[in-house]
């Protein structure tokens, strides 16, 4: 079984900034893309950013510039960085892996999804 675990949510005044943690544990093989995906009030899920093994990114054009998705493949470990956060950035963030759990076999995996609120 494999758990996502994500922390480093909360509240912050507008232009400030947040860093998210989502670590991966349990039955890792390795472990391809990763990504985090918001939700905000009454909206879909949509992708935020995205990062593959080999390190190349993708970013939702609304963050560009603002977010920064890095890992550490040691750790199992994703971050996001945010900057300059707006209230409209207020969602809850949900972390997403792509998971080789045996030979030939890849699940993809949810965390539980972590709130934040830009708010003044």
């Amino acid at each position: 079984q494999v758990q996502l675990v994500e922390s480093g949510g909360g509240l912050v005044q507008p232009g400030g900034s947040l860093r998210l943690s989502c670590a991966a544990s349990g039955s890792i093989f390795s472990i391809n893309d990763m990504g985090w995906y918001r939700q905000p009030p009454g909206k879909q899920r949509e992708l935020v950013a995205a990062i593959t093994s080999g390190g190349s990114t993708n970013y939702a054009d609304s963050v560009k510039g603002r977010f920064t998705i890095s890992r550490d493949n040691a750790k199992n470990t994703v971050y996001l960085q945010m900057n300059s956060l707006k209230p409209e950035d207020t969602a809850v963030y949900y972390c997403n892996a792509r998971i080789r759990v045996r030979v030939g076999v890849f699940e993809g995996y949810w965390g539980q999804g972590t709130q934040v609120t830009v708010s003044s």
